[in-house]
């Protein structure tokens, strides 16, 4: 007599009815999923993963970036960073945006503290954060990173130009045209960082 094929589950006898095996490698990545969601508020995650995202380009730059890999840094499931970000595009939008407010709060912190002339604290303000977080200062110029899909990041950097522009405006320095001022401030910044200008000199053609 043939044997009947054994049915793919096991009988709940308490229940009364099969439960069916999963995936293994499912479960365990929603188990994960639940323990995230459990560890960590909506934004908190968010932040987390900037942070965690802005510290690998600091050590790496942006290509060594991946949603995986931050993900790991911020000691999280791999899945978790798909909740907030699409694709690695996405994360490094949202740095880069990042990297602008912190510009942008620079820069007005400069000027607040300088109130003879601001254009010129605004500049060397402008240079030294080139300086001081130049992998993510390529990201957030680079031209390597499209922001016309992120409204967010296109508001942040508009954001950056107003802050000189508004003081641009006021008449101190460049004739009051921002784009010069601008201008100026990035090319001195990119030859110290280049190391063809030191620092001094490039305070000291500010200062003129």
């Amino acid at each position: 007599m043939a044997k009947a094929p054994e049915a793919k589950g096991a009988m709940d006898s308490k229940a009364g009815h099969i439960s069916v095996n999963r995936a293994p490698g499912k479960e365990i990545a929603a188990a994960e999923d639940s323990r995230d969601a459990t560890r960590y508020h909506h934004g908190d995650l968010w932040r987390m993963l900037i942070v965690a995202g802005r510290e690998m380009v600091a050590l790496s730059g942006p290509d060594a970036l991946s949603l995986r890999a931050v993900a790991r840094r911020a000691k999280v499931s791999h899945n978790a960073p798909y909740r907030h970000f699409a694709s690695r595009e996405a994360l490094l939008a949202a740095i880069a945006a990042a990297g602008f407010d912190d510009l942008r709060h620079a820069l007005l912190s400069a000027a607040e503290h300088t109130p003879e002339g601001r254009l010129t604290a605004m500049g060397k303000a402008y240079i030294r954060f080139a300086l001081d977080h130049r992998p993510e200062f390529q990201l957030m110029f680079g031209g390597s990173l499209d922001k016309s899909p992120y409204p967010e990041l296109r508001q942040a950097a508009a954001a950056a130009f107003e802050a000189l522009r508004t003081t641009a405006a006021s008449g101190q320095g460049t004739g009051g045209d921002p784009v010069r001022a601008w201008a100026l401030a990035h090319g001195l910044a990119h030859l110290v960082a280049d190391r063809q200008l030191s620092l001094e000199d490039a305070f000291a053609a500010l200062d003129r």
